[in-house]
């Protein structure tokens, strides 16, 4: 039967039509990826081409703008903005013949990613259309594979073609991270991968702080672990005990003065003093009860925002402490489209640049450092722009001349503290453009010199371990049978 949607389909339509559709939907499914990541892939290449080698040891490069203007579009954020730039100037620089099946919807994304990936080594052309015509050939029967199969398949045809691109795990070493997570209710996950001896004494660490209260505290020891993370990371020397005795031996004075490391929590003064049950939020990690802030308020320093009818412009460049402070409740992120980075390491950017625009909470935002220089920078004809709204509304407009639109993060958790604040008349003054670059923080090497350094340095990895001659190595094969996929 025709394709259509799902919910104006007949009663009467058979299992058959059904499951028809379920087909049909998922080929339209990977097409459409396909035409996504290629146009993404082609916007880049243009822009590149179009932008010359200006720009491309500044921080903030071509591919940065790029990257900002197909997350804009897309409502996405940079770091995923690049990854389908980048598989899109793959497909369509390295694997056109994978890139035609792609557009077919015979095979998923996930077999094309990992193809991208594994083959990612391999610098020789003759050799990169002799896999890419392979692997098109044989790769929409892959799409039920398993991760480490799928693995496998790719692996298994890049060593025929060129061993020492085949991509080899390093030493788990090298694999070391510590993550954090929120996880809701004012919780948050930890993992990683330490090293065994940081781990054990970390381990131990945590056992000496769990048992420096007295028997009465009423946490388990498995509390008490987890509480002791938040005391070391304080720099404390001991955890304050829960028992409530006025005798306990486990005195308050034994605790640590605590570290220098800062943290923002936003309540309403109703929750703090008990006339309320709204949560507070901790940017970045959601919602705190409001039980827990009360208790948190007993040792933290509560400082209350002004209220903006009191706000006017300021004299000079920097922001008083009372107005930055409205700025980083207003927003708690960064300003920029679908940015998430919080206030606290965040700038205060004049969206008219000063001196041409006041410092007023009403030409203030919040910008990271990585978005405010491509604001400061990428400005400009054919750049980036941003107005700013009396209620904090930002409106900016891309390159291509499309408009988007933030409002402040605080509108989404206390609408009744976010107060629009007074209108004021900008100068017409256009912003000065000329000499920025000079201020720009550049690169050593640029982002492409950087990718085949990388590339060059695993190779050569690969090539010490297999005993090949680098000289030799791109036109050096190995004879293997098909492989059984």
């Amino acid at each position: 039967m025709a394709s259509g949607i799902i919910a104006h389909m007949p009663d009467s339509c058979s299992d058959a039509d059904l499951l028809d559709e379920i087909r049909g939907g998922q080929c339209r499914e990977r097409v459409a990826v396909a035409v996504r990541l290629l146009a993404a892939g082609r916007l880049c290449q243009r822009r590149l081409e179009q932008a010359g080698d200006e720009r491309t040891q500044w921080c903030i490069d071509n591919w940065d703008s790029v990257a900002a203007e197909v997350g804009a579009e897309l409502g996405i954020s940079r770091g995923r903005a690049s990854s389908q730039i980048h598989h899109g100037l793959e497909l369509i620089e390295r694997f056109p013949a994978l890139a035609a099946v792609f557009l077919t919807g015979v095979v998923d994304f996930r077999v094309v990613s990992m193809i991208l990936f594994r083959t990612g080594l391999i610098t020789d052309p003759e050799l990169l259309a002799e896999i890419d015509a392979r692997l098109a050939g044989v790769c929409s029967g892959w799409n039920a594979l398993s991760h480490n199969t799928l693995i496998e398949a790719v692996d298994w045809y890049v060593r025929e073609v060129d061993p020492a691109a085949v991509r080899v795990a390093r030493q788990a070493d090298d694999d070391r991270h510590v993550e954090l997570a929120p996880a809701g209710e004012g919780m948050a996950d930890l993992w990683g991968k330490l090293r065994a001896t940081d781990a054990a004494v970390f381990d131990r660490r945590l056992d000496a702080l769990a048992a420096s209260v007295c028997r009465d505290d009423p946490r388990t020891v498995r509390q008490r672990r987890a509480d002791a993370v938040g005391a070391l990371a304080a720099g404390a020397q001991s955890l304050v005990c829960g028992c409530e005795n006025p005798d306990c031996p486990a005195t308050p004075a034994a605790v640590g003065s605590g570290g220098s490391v800062v943290i923002h929590v936003v309540a309403t003064a109703d929750t703090l003093s008990g006339r309320s049950q709204t949560p507070a939020l901790l940017p970045g990690y959601g919602a705190l009860p409001a039980h827990t802030v009360r208790e948190l308020a007993t040792r933290a320093r509560v400082r209350p925002v002004i209220d903006p009818a009191q706000l006017r412009a300021e004299k000079g460049y920097r922001p008083s402490a009372a107005l930055a402070e409205f700025v980083r409740c207003r927003d708690l992120t960064c300003r920029f489209l679908n940015c998430d980075r919080p206030a606290e390491v965040a700038d205060i950017d004049h969206t008219v640049p000063y001196p041409y625009g006041p410092t007023h909470p009403s030409n203030l935002k919040l910008l990271c450092r990585h978005h405010h220089l491509l604001k400061t920078h990428w400005c400009g004809p054919g750049g980036w722009s941003d107005q700013q709204f009396a209620d904090g509304t930002i409106e900016w407009t891309s390159p291509t001349g499309r408009t988007y639109s933030t409002k402040p993060g605080g509108t989404l958790f206390f609408p009744h503290l976010v107060t629009t604040t007074a209108d004021i008349v900008l100068p017409t003054r256009p912003e000065p453009t000329s000499g920025r670059g000079l201020m720009m923080p550049t690169r050593q090497r640029t982002r492409k010199a950087d990718h085949a350094n990388r590339m060059r340095q695993e190779r050569a990895i690969n090539e010490a371990q297999l005993g090949i001659d680098p000289a030799q190595s791109p036109n050096r094969r190995a004879h293997w049978n098909a492989p059984p996929f």
